[in-house]
């Protein structure tokens, strides 16, 4: 079989030839090593053996987005953020205008500090400035936020005020499309996509959005229903000019133990995200929830919204099922991404490695079930690969290929 035959069979709960394998991110992610950028980690000459990899023996799952550019959305100042010139010079540029109703603005300006780059937003709404700040590293593929937009209930208030046409979107299908026939028979693209819990909890601290959660439900309600109605629009838009694909939805953790209890993971993930499954599916796509940290008590909710599949499943004891116990009671309904933690993948050695893949291997394809996609929980992101860690994914490609 194809790597895109594969991968589509597993989907649909066919038989396949052997379990596929994928690295999530690498191979997953637009990497190009050849670029200079000093924030491009990958261009480090460690990185190319096991992007290779990746590339010629893996089971490719391309993760994009349908979304090229947001209106007014401040977290898109980190995600799609163009890296400022080698200067210590501050950078300011406006964005938008001010609205009539609500008096709004949003600024954003880009810095350098200590070689960090760095990207404040702020945004006044009517009397009331909110602002945002993130750091980036150049040693370093990920971005901190170090100050969160809305700090309280009277920043949530005023968050409130904005009018839809601040979350307008800028959908560009036409990536999609070209992704996929680039991938070809090597794998599959996927759409990459928040959901409206994610979209809320990361306008706050975590601390702050668990008390809002915890203490104004009806306010919390407010802000989902806000956002989700443009990233509902979105998911029947693209489900429908690229239909039949799979499709990775994050953020329900955001409202799972350990930090929210099971009972409002229905409330405030599965009322909001279950619609977006639902208009995956009347396209003829699959849905998989990523969800890190505790299943147990939620497993049953995520099947009940028409998930697919889900990842990366993690083991005790950062999750709190084992793939064998996921496998036995709800392999028939969810196709199984996982779960080989990032922490084994740099830090065992070769042989402790190698037998904890034929573990995952044996769980994740025992007795019956729909499917199992060989996977870690995550990538490396830092500027060097070592040796260990490269054995580490051969290994895993050498298992799945001779299962």
């Amino acid at each position: 079989m194809t790597s895109r035959e594969r991968l589509m069979a597993t989907l649909r709960g066919e038989p396949v030839d052997r379990p596929a394998v994928n690295f999530y991110e690498i191979g997953g992610f637009a990497i190009d090593p050849s670029d200079p950028d000093e924030f491009n980690v990958y261009n480090e000459p460690s990185w190319r053996p096991l992007l290779q990899l990746a590339e010629e023996r893996t089971d490719l799952i391309r993760m994009r987005s349908a979304v090229r550019a947001r209106s007014w959305d401040p977290r898109a100042a980190a995600v799609g953020w163009a890296v400022p010139t080698n200067s210590d010079e501050h950078q300011t540029s406006t964005v938008g205008t001010a609205h009539p109703t609500t008096s709004a603005l949003m600024r954003v300006r880009r810095y350098v500090e200590d070689r960090w780059h760095c990207t404040c937003v702020t945004m006044r709404i009517g009397g009331r400035a909110l602002s945002s700040t993130t750091r980036r590293s150049p040693d370093v593929d990920t971005v901190w936020t170090t100050e969160h937009l809305l700090k309280n209930t009277d920043d949530l208030q005023a968050y409130l005020q904005l009018p839809e046409e601040f979350f307008a979107e800028d959908i560009d299908v036409a990536r999609l499309i070209d992704a996929d026939e680039r991938v070809g028979d090597r794998g599959i693209v996927m759409v990459d996509t928040e959901d409206p819990v994610c979209a809320a909890a990361s306008l706050f601290r975590m601390e702050d959005f668990l008390t809002v959660a915890l203490t104004e439900p009806a306010l919390l309600h407010q802000l989902l229903e806000k956002l989700a109605r443009p990233l509902h629009a979105r998911t029947e838009r693209v489900s429908q000019a690229f239909p039949g694909h799979l499709w990775r939805i994050y953020g329900p953790e955001y409202a799972a133990e350990p930090f929210l209890p099971p009972r409002l993971f229905r409330e405030y993930v599965a009322r909001y995200t279950e619609p977006m499954v639902r208009a995956i599916h009347k396209h003829g796509g699959f849905a998989r929830v990523h969800c890190h940290g505790r299943l147990r008590a939620i497993l049953d909710a995520i099947c009940e919204m028409g998930a697919d599949a889900t990842d990366p499943i993690e083991p005790p004891p950062q999750g709190d099922v084992s793939l064998d116990y996921v496998r036995r009671n709800y392999g028939n309904r969810l196709v199984l991404f996982g779960n080989i933690e990032l922490a084994a993948l740099e830090s065992l050695e070769p042989a402790a490695f190698e037998r904890l893949v034929a573990q995952t291997l044996a769980e994740g394809t025992q007795g019956q079930g729909r499917g199992f996609v060989l996977m870690p929980s995550a990538a490396p992101n830092g500027r060097h690969i070592t040796p260990e860690i490269l054995q580490n994914y051969e290994t895993m490609v050498r298992l799945a290929e001779n299962s």
